[in-house]
């Protein structure tokens, strides 16, 4: 049960694909949900992306903009959530890996001042009263700015590199920053060039908590709506999203003990 925050850096390192992999092979157990939710500034990829276009622009975040104007958040926000559990052949969906897609046009960041904030306490109340996961996808630029206060309420916030020269080159300056302004932070490493991850650790001085293979092929279904190649499910790329959704809840539980402390500490003195 955690609030996990992906961010990336110049360039596409695949915050959002790693984000989906995640989201399609993390462990739940009966009764539980995960909840992607793409909230780029710079706009969310999924619904022209995996979903091809073909639900429009009729769910998602700029919705939430004109609800929180009503005072209907909370209900607005379960209406704009797209179901990704059903599988072929599978006559009842779960409804248990759920999606709600960023904005389709940059320029509509400037009418979500008000949500964030919203978002974030929001988020708060699922994984405490509900027990569900949530991800959020906050790209290249999300973790700064109004947008960032998700990336201070999580549980975990990880960047999303590549190990090759360019990339780590690049990251060097947001993973400062993102420390200055949240404390903690992991990396997801997509394994594309030809560092280690203890030679990445080196050089952006922060753990390396879970790795990725480079697929592109695989990487394709996600980010594009490509066929899906057979054994899609049990290709490395998903294999290697399962066991890292385990490495980043462990993460964020010793992320969250590691603050709670620190406010026992804060609060006795």
């Amino acid at each position: 049960m955690a609030v996990i925050v992906l961010a990336g850096c110049t360039g596409a390192p695949g915050v959002t694909t790693s984000a989906l992999a995640l989201l399609l092979s993390w462990p739940l157990e009966p009764g539980r949900k995960m909840i992607l939710a793409e909230c780029d500034p710079d706009g969310g990829a999924v619904l022209h992306g995996l979903l091809q276009g073909t639900l429009g622009d009729r769910y998602g975040l700029r919705n939430l903009s004109v609800a929180a104007r009503r005072g209907e958040f909370g209900d607005a926000f379960w209406r704009q959530l797209i179901d990704l559990s059903g599988e072929d052949g599978q006559r009842e969906s779960p409804r248990d890996r759920l999606l709600l897609p960023g904005i389709t046009d940059p320029a509509q960041a400037a009418s979500l001042g008000s949500v964030w904030k919203g978002l974030a306490t929001m988020f708060r109340g699922i994984e405490t009263d509900h027990g569900h996961d949530v991800l959020i996808d906050l790209g290249r630029g999300g973790a700064f700015g109004l947008s960032g206060v998700l990336a201070e309420q999580a549980d975990a916030v990880l960047v999303v590199v590549r190990n090759t020269l360019r990339c780590l080159q690049a990251a060097q300056a947001r993973v400062t920053a993102l420390e200055e302004r949240v404390g903690d932070v992991g990396l997801l490493v997509i394994d594309e060039g030809p560092y280690p991850a203890g030679e990445v650790q080196r050089v952006l001085q922060v753990p390396v908590v879970a790795t990725l293979p480079y697929a592109p092929e695989e990487a394709r279904v996600l980010s594009d709506g490509a066929e899906q190649p057979r054994r899609f499910t049990k290709s490395p790329l998903i294999k290697a999203a399962r066991t890292s959704s385990a490495l980043l809840v462990q993460r964020a539980a010793v992320r969250r003990a590691r603050l709670d402390q620190r406010r026992a500490f804060a609060a006795g003195r």
